[in-house]
């Protein structure tokens, strides 16, 4: 065979995996515990591919000053709890370090089959398989979990003249600590629950101004199960219809703790309406009011980071991608494709439930299509 007629077969060869999931934080985990609880064998029944350098997903590039005390609660992965690894009264330990010490506990005490660091460039249909290609090798998958997160794709909404600002702009994806705002005016754009700890955190060391774009829903009442559940349904009904979904807070409000109410007592929560553009040096709004600041901190959320899935054409024309399942995790318009970690999986708590039922769903998919059963997902990683 001449040299290039190998370089062609080298391009095409991909190594046969029955169940590729894509992503290793939360939601990828989970799914490798269950699939290994039916028997797939690690490395050749399935493999988890995680972009990251080591165990802990998007934990462990969270801001330093994100403690286990200010963190939204961690639910415990399926098999082994967060306390059988960590004390759960550390309330200072740092999430970027407790977390991540979790999830290598976990990957080592069952030794699921993980590699890393490895990023997926695009999955593409090769008649009854995926072909998903990396920076690395190539497979040729049966089904696919995605459980790629948001962390990866940073939201930032154009605004006129953002590119003519002379300050400085992040993202919520790039902050580190307040301190780095000292003496500086600092606008926090957005309504969630981080924007109100970068405000809370900026405003002890330096003057603060909080944008939204809508008037933000506190809530004095405590978050009950009943509440949670009706969160998930309003979310699960949006993706099972194919429409985008919404933020988290959007359907759940802001709880009204002790930091909210002692930001009240400073003055800080006093939220202005959304500007319609950037100068060089202010923002400004509709009516030409003006207001001086030197830092632009975007807390505008995260999109689903999706786009290696665009061959497949998953999405509807307004951008959402129709859910169908028991937890809807199951693309419509193709079955082989589970999301966990979008919609109404897009928590730790939704993201374990979620990884047993996107198994349990995708295995019986491939069995009854004639391409998975037991003795199908016994099959060796050979390559194609």
């Amino acid at each position: 065979m001449s040299d290039d007629g190998r370089q062609q077969a080298a391009v095409r060869a991909a190594y046969k995996i029955d169940i590729l999931v894509i992503g290793g934080g939360q939601a990828g985990l989970s799914a490798a515990y269950h699939l290994q609880r039916h028997g797939l064998k690690g490395g050749r029944g399935y493999l988890v591919l995680d972009k990251s350098p080591q165990p802990g997903g998007a934990w462990q590039f969270r801001w330093p000053s994100l403690t286990m005390k200010t963190v939204n609660r961690v639910h415990d992965l399926p098999g082994m709890g967060f306390a059988e690894v960590l004390d759960p009264d550390q309330d200072e330990v740092r999430a970027a370090e407790a977390v991540p010490r979790y999830f290598r506990a976990y990957e080592d005490h069952f030794k699921l089959a993980v590699y890393r660091p490895v990023s997926v460039r695009l999955v593409c249909n090769r008649g009854n398989r995926l072909r998903v290609e990396t920076d690395h090798e190539t497979f040729s998958a049966r089904g696919i979990i995605n459980a790629t997160g948001t962390w990866d794709a940073p939201q930032i909404p154009y605004y006129p003249g953002r590119e003519l600002f002379r300050g400085r702009q992040l993202h919520a994806h790039d902050y580190h600590s307040a301190e780095e705002f000292a003496g500086q005016r600092v606008v926090i754009v957005g309504a969630g629950i981080s924007a109100l700890q970068f405000l809370d955190e900026i405003s002890n060391v330096t003057e603060t101004l909080w944008v939204t774009r809508r008037v933000p829903q506190f809530r004095d009442t405590e978050f009950t199960p009943e509440d949670g559940r009706a969160a998930v349904a309003r979310v699960e009904e949006r993706v099972r219809k194919g429409l985008v979904p919404g933020s988290v807070v959007s359907v759940t409000g802001i709880p009204r703790g002790s930091t909210i109410r002692a930001m009240e007592v400073r003055g800080v929560l006093n939220r202005l309406p959304m500007f319609s553009e950037i100068t060089e040096d202010a923002i400004r709004w509709p009516d030409g009011h003006e207001e001086k600041v030197d830092v632009i901190l975007w807390a505008t959320g995260f999109r689903s980071a999706l786009d290696h899935l665009a061959p497949l054409q998953l999405r509807e024309d307004n951008g959402g991608i129709v859910m169908t399942g028991r937890l809807a995790t199951q693309v419509e318009r193709d079955p082989r494709v589970h999301l966990v970690g979008y919609g109404p999986s897009a928590s730790t708590i939704g993201a374990n439930r979620a990884g047993g039922a996107a198994v349990n769903e995708l295995l019986a998919y491939l069995d009854a299509q004639g391409h998975g059963g037991a003795d199908g997902f016994k099959q060796s990683g050979t390559q194609e």
